[in-house]
């Protein structure tokens, strides 16, 4: 007999019927998950094999010799998408002038395509296969494209950033279509190849290619890590205004023996001027800059409470014995959603060994400011220009002064309340057993900006890597454990995000 509740049902037969056999096509789809994922735990010797075949290839877009190897890994990742099916279109980027005059084509990007039913939810998947530099003799314990495993690390470069989260979405496509398991969602991929030199040309591609995403429901980029040992999921990275400042006090550089003591040195008035930007506790003292700042709200700062950070391994791993703040969401707080000012470095000065004793005519203070919501390029940029010209007029220094915005990112913050966002919980916790943290990055990720503003697409970042994996650095790996474990909250994903879509659809469908 059927349940009370299903007897006296007072909505339509249909949806009657549609409850009755809800129990019975959840666990189908429960089953046919659980196959997924144990054929990915049964082929996981071969997906580290297609990892070590990727890695070998030194893609690194920032050596003009190595174009050609970018571009036969763009090549080899195209054919890897055309295996499952899709509709791969190759796009030419353009040249690259050199330096010494030469140009060199980009390498091309690609825009991918698998299934296409409009009952489907529709993801765009982005991500990169070119890597930074990397030679043994930069101190890699092993060979930098040979990839190399140790106790349970897989060491080479690309290994976390990027190919190991692009083989393991492909991956996990695969395994579906291994298993003659139909694809629960609509796939997109957006491929590139320069991503290592700042993605040139991407936003143009993006906004020459709309139509591309116009049937794109969400984007999710994996090109990041976690904060700790624990899975997480990123929904917020900060923005950056880089500045120059820079001094002159003649036409050519001078004696200090000869002229030490009767001119305005230009070095002396630069040092003034970033001394008077931050205080020894980090508060930046430029006025009205954290006018802006977006207050900490409630449901934002009981985010930070279940966060995993282990602030002393933070400091091991940084070399440094002090931070400026004592508790966990002090530290976090400070580098996600507080605005902080870095001197980098003073262009001109004397930077070699010995004791020249030469006083430079010109010099060139460099600084940024991590920019965080709500804070507006243009407004910051008066308020630093207005505060160094008047710290500069304090010196009464006849040496002329100019100052200039070189970088001018902004911060991007998701809705952790979209779909895809609890598709992601659901599927961490399913793969891992721990609800993800909710992290955000306190470096700039111009990407995810880029892509929301020009597509207006739901974004999430979806990292697989561990705290630990040194992307840019020597000694690169990704873990063997969140390189399989990550293809499996791939194919997870894929059937969270499939479930709650449908179920808003349903939502929509009774309400009208």
């Amino acid at each position: 007999m059927l349940p009370l509740s299903v007897r006296h049902c007072s909505l339509s037969m249909v949806i009657c019927i549609q409850l009755i056999m809800l129990p019975f096509g959840t666990d189908a789809n429960e089953k046919h998950l659980d196959d997924i994922l144990s054929y990915i735990d049964e082929h996981q010797d071969e997906f580290v094999q297609n990892l070590k075949e990727w890695m070998a290839v030194p893609s690194d877009s920032s050596d003009p010799e190595l174009r050609s190897e970018v571009t036969r890994m763009m090549n080899i990742t195209a054919e890897r998408i055309k295996t499952l099916g899709g509709n791969v279109e190759i796009v030419d980027m353009g040249f690259e002038k050199l330096y010494d005059g030469r140009s060199i084509p980009f390498p091309p990007a690609i825009l991918a395509e698998l299934e296409k039913d409009p009952a489907k939810a529709t993801v765009c998947f982005y991500g990169h296969v070119d890597v930074q530099p990397a030679s043994k003799e930069d101190g890699w314990k092993t060979d930098p494209y040979n990839m190399t495993e140790i106790n349970g690390n897989l060491y080479g470069r690309g290994a976390t950033d990027n190919k190991g989260p692009v083989l393991a979405w492909i991956h996990a496509l695969e395994t579906h279509k291994s298993l003659k398991q139909d694809i629960p969602v609509n796939l997109k991929f957006i491929i590139e190849g320069v991503e290592e030199i700042g993605s040139p040309g991407l936003a143009d591609l993006i906004a020459g290619h709309l139509q591309f995403f116009s049937d794109v429901d969400y984007i999710v980029i994996s090109d990041n890590v976690w904060l700790s040992k624990k899975p997480a999921l990123t929904y917020g990275t900060r923005g950056n205004a880089y500045f120059f400042v820079e001094v002159e006090s003649g036409q050519k550089d001078l004696h200090s023996g000869t002229f030490g003591g009767i001119i305005h040195e230009a070095m002396r008035d630069l040092v003034y001027i970033l001394a008077n930007l931050v205080d020894s506790s980090g508060h930046i003292v430029i006025p009205g800059i954290y006018d802006d700042v977006a207050p900490l709200t409630e449901e934002e700062n009981k985010l930070y409470e279940n966060i995993e950070f282990d602030l002393e391994e933070h400091k091991n791993s940084s070399g440094v014995d002090t931070f400026l703040y004592k508790t966990k969401e002090e530290i976090l707080q400070h580098l996600w959603r507080q605005p902080s000012l870095t001197i980098h470095g003073i262009e001109g000065a004397f930077s070699g060994t010995g004791t020249k004793t030469v006083i430079p005519s010109k010099v060139i203070g460099k600084f940024s400011i991590r920019q965080v919501p709500n804070m507006r390029i243009p407004e910051v940029e008066k308020q630093v220009t207005k505060h160094i010209e008047d710290v500069f007029a304090r010196l009464h220094s006849p040496n002329k002064l100019k100052v200039y915005l070189t970088i001018g990112a902004v911060p991007w913050v998701a809705n952790i309340d979209d779909l895809q966002y609890k598709a992601a919980k659901n599927a961490v916790t399913k793969v891992f057993g721990v609800i993800p943290d909710m992290i955000r990055d306190g470096s700039t990720i111009p990407l995810a900006k880029t892509f929301h503003d020009l597509t207006q697409k739901s974004v999430m970042m979806l990292p697989i890597g561990g705290a630990d994996d040194g992307e840019h650095s020597q000694n690169e790996k990704i873990s063997r454990s969140n390189y399989i474990q990550g293809t499996k909250l791939f194919a997870s994903y894929f059937h969270e995000l499939s479930k709650l879509h449908k179920d808003l659809i349903d939502a929509k469908q009774l309400k009208n």
